[in-house]
């Protein structure tokens, strides 16, 4: 903890972690009043809002799949603090477009033929966005700090990450939809500025030319990427947790409607949870490997995850119908429902133990290469992992519309993440070869 305070109040750092939570919490604060005004203002249908949380989760993910090779090879080849400012100022923009497009849908205006295309788009350019901001904010850390604060400092952004998305989510739970447009345009202004006090981070190494062909410059960097099969393990691991996480995230607001009979501020209370306990395993790992980059708790980690994701689906499952006055509950009746505690715990569980999971694999990509490859290692990752989230994606829209209901989709999942728990033991095998 006196090594996380250290960096926290260092310039090396604090600028980067302030830019890089704003950007969260604006993406999350304007995703999430998108999708919980469609669901529960728009749609009126199970299988109809899980379906459009699952395109709007395609369309901003769809980026990754297709600029990531050259968001590295900038990210590399160029002042990493100079592209931070430009891709802030360019969030500005996209947010004036989201930020009318949900002006638009709260007073009704041309919902369907303006304002939700308007929504779609600003959700696809925040995907860009992300694109090209997501290499950056990892690959940066060893070129700042030294190499013994690098898991401290991956450990401290993911999980200002997911407080970033915690209060995103709250927010946009509790605020009118005209208070959101305002919101997200006043937050992508304060992130450019807190972006221009990042220090100068210049190129290591030789500047190559840019490849901007969108098939030749992906296929070429992930071939080379995994030449480390360290690296190959981590970056399948990473994929395939975030394959997982995309089925829940999307599953979560109608899951709250549909089968607990909850309002939108209860479905946004189940992803505060989920970035809490994300959060939280994020440093517990960092105290329990004391700075050393392993992934030795990441198959237990993942199957601790499941368990809890199975106790979930129990609970889900013997959740009582609801006969109050309103259709749906608000938070506080939610909270007294007798089977309230052991869901939201086992929700907790199941974040805590991601987490944990997930953290040390983001510290290999940027600990297990040479420095001047790090921004395209995690750039290689985002390929990767945009694909899995894209199948991810896919599978939720499939088990929705051959009609799985939402709460054995969770089986789905937890019988998953013993797959995930072998790439990580595998992982773990492959770190003590190299030792």
């Amino acid at each position: 903890m006196t090594q996380s305070t250290q960096l926290l109040r260092a310039r090396r750092f604090l600028p980067l972690f302030v830019t890089q939570l704003l950007g969260a919490f604006n993406d999350n604060l304007f995703k999430n009043a998108m999708v919980l005004f469609v669901v529960y203002s728009v749609y009126n249908s199970e299988s109809s809002e899980a379906i459009f949380s699952a395109v709007a989760s395609l369309i901003f993910v769809a980026p990754f799949f297709l600029f990531s090779a050259l968001a590295g090879q900038l990210a590399d080849m160029r002042d990493k603090a100079v592209i931070i400012r430009l891709i802030k100022l360019c969030e500005i923009f996209i947010m004036l477009v989201g930020g009318l497009g949900l002006a638009l849908a709260w007073k009704g205006i041309a919902l369907h033929t303006v304002a939700i295309p308007l929504l779609l788009v600003a959700v696809f350019a925040m995907g860009v966005h992300s694109t090209f901001f997501g290499p950056i904010k990892y690959a940066i850390l060893p070129q700042h700090l030294k190499s013994e604060e690098v898991l401290a400092g991956t450990g401290l952004v993911e999980a200002g990450t997911y407080l970033a998305v915690l209060a995103g989510t709250i927010v946009a739970g509790w605020i009118s939809v005209d208070a959101a447009a305002i919101a997200v345009i006043a937050v992508a202004v304060i992130g450019y500025v807190s972006g221009r006090s990042v220090p100068p981070a210049p190129p290591i190494g030789k500047i190559e030319p840019l490849d901007f062909h969108l098939v030749r410059a992906p296929a070429r960097l992930i071939r080379a990427t995994m030449s480390d099969r360290r690296v190959y393990l981590a970056v399948c691991s990473i994929s395939f947790f975030w394959a997982l996480g995309t089925i829940l995230f999307i599953q979560f607001p109608p899951l709250a409607k549909n089968i607990l009979m909850a309002a939108k501020e209860v479905a946004s209370l189940f992803l505060v949870i989920f970035s809490i306990g994300i959060a939280i395993g994020s440093v517990t790992i960092n105290a329990l490997l004391k700075g050393t980059v392993s992934a030795r708790w990441s198959p237990l980690s993942v199957i601790a995850m499941g368990v809890c994701l199975i106790g979930f689906e129990l609970v889900c499952e013997a959740w009582p119908a609801y006969e109050g006055p309103d259709a749906l509950m608000d938070v506080g009746t939610f909270v007294v429902q007798p089977l309230a505690l052991p869901l939201m715990l086992a929700l907790l569980g199941v974040a805590i133990a991601g987490g944990m999971f997930v953290v040390p694999l983001y510290a290999f990509l940027t600990t297990f290469v040479e420095k001047s490859q790090t921004a395209r290692t995690i750039a290689a990752n985002n390929v990767v992992n945009s694909g899995a989230m894209v199948l991810g994606a896919g599978v939720a829209m499939a088990l929705n519309f051959f009609g799985m209901p939402i709460v054995k989709q969770l089986l789905v999942v937890a019988a998953a993440c013993l797959a995930s728990a072998w790439l990580g033991y595998r992982l773990y095998r492959a770190e003590l070869a190299a030792r």
